[in-house]
Order: structure tokens, then C-alpha cells, then sequence
């Protein structure tokens, strides 16, 4: 039960939950850029939301199926096709021996995810078959998907109904992807000069064509401290926004390294990571102050919602 790789995509790398427990020894989490999408994708397959993903950006791979599968795709809408048909998002669809996947002209999103029912086989590193390309480790030989490659998958336990579609969030939980990034204030927040702080909610920043999974460096009327700061390296996380001398911030993202040491003026809210990684370079973005306590409520009722599906879907 394999997979052929007929093209590889622009970057096609295998992605689970992360490699957490490490971080001490410098090893970064990695994982889904998206989890949200991530999740959905191994629920409607029936899979645990530990197995991975196949996570494609922007310019997805052609996948040719050796036998049939029940294979979901969630997330960006980069023209997935099945056959040579369109492939509807975020259902399970049946997968025919010979069947080729491929993805055409984007036309929203950056990431798509694409599950496979009983879940693709791949060495496990740390805990995790995540790709940490920077490092050489996870996923297919610790690197992206390559021309030739072939990917096995295992057997299902049982199948998935078809039937299935994915539910859809409250608005609070899932905004419109032009809508503000949530973020709440960072350690050094209070360093910042007024104007900073508030330019960093009222200003419109553009996402920097060399942003990557490692970290979304944004460009913008330039953030400054009141003062200079002398800081300690210290441990960082999905989301932390920090402010290099030069006054730009940067998002650190999945491929995060595991310690920072510039001042960090903002974090983002946990439930909005997924829009922000969905977010392409060029595009522009702006940010909404909320509380701790509100980020907090609502990450904690997407987790509910997550299990209530879960559920629904026979997913322990």
C-alpha cells in the first residue's frame, strides 16, 4: 500500500503534533503550521490527531495511489484534484488503485493537509515523525518530498464513512481569514514605547517574502523599546512575537528555534496560529489586542469542540 510521488510540490513535508520534551537539548517542536486544518483532516479518516499529515504549501505535489484509500485534504484550497475531477475539501474521499492526486492554481490559503485513513508509515524520532528539515530528521528521510519517492500507508482498522463532513467552528473561534490576529501581551510588553504598543494593533503590517516555517518576519512602521534592554536568552513558543534592533517583529512559527533572547512585545492567541500560517508573503495582516484570560477561554473551547467531534467520529 504505497503512494508514488509524481511531482513533489513546492514544499511537501510530513508533519504530526510536534516533538515536544526536547527543547531543552535545543531540538525544536516543529509539527503542523496549522493545526486546526491538521486535525480535521486525520478526524474525517478516522485517524488519531497524533498521525501525520501530509502538509503541502502552496504548490502541491501529484500522488499516485497504488490501491485504494480513504484520503481527506483540509485546509488551503490550492485546486486539488482526484482523477482528474475536483476533490472536494474537508470530506473523506474514496481513492481508486491508479487514482492521481494533484493540486492546481491556488485560490485561498497557503497550507493544505492531506490525510490518509490508518495513517502513513514513517520512523518515529523523539516521539515524533515530524520533518525538521533544517535538522535532517522526521517524516520521509528528514527532508521534503522528493520526485520518486514512495510513501507507504497502512491498513485501515475500518472505514471511514464518506457520509462524514467537518463540522465548523462558532465565528469567536474561527474568524475570516482577513479578520485581526488575536494576540495578547508578551514578557517585555511593557518595555515598548506607547506608540509601539499601540501601532502594533492599529498599523497594517505585510507578511516578508522570507518568512518561513521557522518564523513570519513582518514589515511595518518600526517598533521601538523606551530603552535598550539587556536580556538573557530565554525559552520561546509558537506564536511569540519578537522585536529585533531593527524595530520589525517576527512571528516564530513551528520550526521555532527553542530559546530568543530580543524583547518580546506580544504573543499570539493559540487559536489564531492557524489563520496567521495560512497567511502567504505580500499579504497583509493586523493584529487586535485581547486579555490573557480571553486567549485562554478560547483555545479552551476549540479543545472542547475537538473532542465533541472526535467523539462524533468514533475517534477516541
Amino acid at each position: 500500500m504505497t503512494i508514488q510521488v509524481l511531482k513533489p510540490g513546492l514544499l511537501s513535508t510530513f508533519q504530526d503534533l510536534g516533538r515536544t520534551g526536547f527543547q531543552h537539548q535545543g531540538i525544536p517542536v516543529s509539527g503542523v503550521m496549522d493545526e486546526r486544518s491538521h486535525r480535521l483532516a486525520c478526524m474525517l479518516v478516522g485517524n488519531s490527531p497524533f498521525e501525520a499529515t501530509l502538509e503541502v504549501t502552496l504548490i502541491g505535489p501529484t500522488l499516485q495511489f497504488d490501491c485504494p484509500a480513504v484520503i481527506a485534504v483540509c485546509g488551503a484550497d490550492l485546486g486539488a484534484t482526484i482523477a482528474g475531477n475536483p476533490l472536494p475539501l474537508a470530506r473523506p474521499v474514496a481513492v481508486s488503485a491508479g487514482d492521481v492526486v494533484s493540486f492546481g492554481k491556488r485560490a485561498n490559503g497557503l497550507r493544505a493537509y492531506i490525510a490518509v485513513a490508518g495513517g502513513y508509515v514513517l520512523q518515529t524520532v523523539m516521539g515524533s515523525t515530524s520533518t525538521y528539515v533544517r535538522g535532517g530528521f522526521g517524516g520521509a528521510c528528514g527532508r521534503q518530498l522528493q520526485k520518486g519517492d514512495s510513501i507507504a500507508f497502512r491498513n485501515i482498522k475500518r472505514t471511514p464513512s464518506l457520509d462524514r463532513r467537518s463540522s465548523t467552528f462558532p465565528e469567536e473561534i474561527q474568524r475570516t481569514q482577513d479578520s485581526p490576529i488575536r494576540i495578547v501581551p508578551g514578557r517585555e510588553w511593557d518595555g515598548f514605547e506607547p506608540d509601539a504598543r499601540r501601532a502594533m494593533a492599529e498599523q497594517v503590517f505585510r507578511i516578508s517574502p522570507s518568512s518561513d516555517r521557522m518564523g513570519y518576519r513582518l514589515e511595518g512602521e518600526a517598533l521601538h523599546l523606551i530603552q535598550p534592554l539587556e536580556l538573557q536568552s530565554e525559552a520561546v513558543s509558537f506564536g511569540t512575537v519578537q522585536v529585533p534592533p531593527d524595530g520589525q517583529p517576527i512571528v516564530l512559527m513551528a520550526d521555532r528555534q527553542t530559546t530568543g533572547g530580543y524583547p518580546r512585545i506580544a504573543n499570539v492567541a493559540a487559536v489564531d496560529l492557524p489563520r496567521l500560517a495560512q497567511g502567504m508573503a505580500g499579504e497583509r495582516i493586523q493584529f487586535e489586542w485581547i486579555t490573557l484570560e480571553e486567549a485562554q477561554r478560547l483555545i479552551v473551547e476549540q479543545s472542547q469542540i475537538f473532542e465533541m467531534m472526535g467523539t462524533g467520529h468514533g475517534i477516541d
